[in-house]
């Protein structure tokens, strides 16, 4: 469990660099990113190899249906992320479509997952991309949202949806983690 926990704090300092330590950041000039995303990649590969490594107790038996609507959930995530690179139309109407994807993605996954690594791990995300909405709208008040990108946006948007969710299937299925039903 250390080490999921040593992803997270990671994941959340490489995420907050800029925000907490502005003359820090600023003083690295354009390899500020580059430190950022070192930060974050070492914090997912620790949450990763933590989350496999940590056995844990039952903090709640998920519900039987959960696994329905972390489906239904999931391709919804997917989709929010999806949209937000392709400027389709719901992209277009939301001030953070990724970090809604985030919190999305977290809330499914502990509908099927009632471990207490699942619940630190997607938890501690959720938490997360609720307080990244937080700084960033108050950092930062005045929003203009991006232009439809049409109907081609839309299509990019659902055909890349489509591809991601059968990709994270797949990974989830050769991990050992049956994403469906049965």
């Amino acid at each position: 469990m250390t080490l999921l926990i040593l992803g997270i704090l990671l994941w959340v300092a490489g995420h907050f660099f800029k925000r907490a330590l502005p003359g820090l950041h600023d003083s690295l000039g354009p390899a500020a990113k580059g430190v950022s995303a070192v930060v974050i990649l070492a914090g997912v590969v620790l949450m990763v190899i933590g989350y496999r490594g940590a056995y844990t107790d039952l903090a709640f038996v998920p519900p039987s249906w959960g696994i329905h609507l972390n489906n239904l959930l999931m391709l919804l995530a997917v989709y929010l992320y999806a949209a937000s690179g392709t400027k389709a139309r719901l992209a277009t109407r939301m001030r953070h479509p990724q970090l809604t994807a985030v919190k999305t993605w977290a809330v499914a996954h502990l509908l099927v997952n009632g471990d207490w690594a699942s619940v630190v791990l997607f938890g501690s995300l959720l938490a997360w991309a609720v307080a990244e909405v937080i700084v960033i709208n108050r950092s930062n008040r005045d929003w203009t949202p991006p232009e439809w990108g049409g109907r081609t946006a839309e299509i990019r948007a659902l055909a890349g949806t489509a591809i991601v969710f059968a990709v994270i299937a797949g990974i989830h299925a050769w991990l050992g983690y049956w994403p469906f039903p049965g």
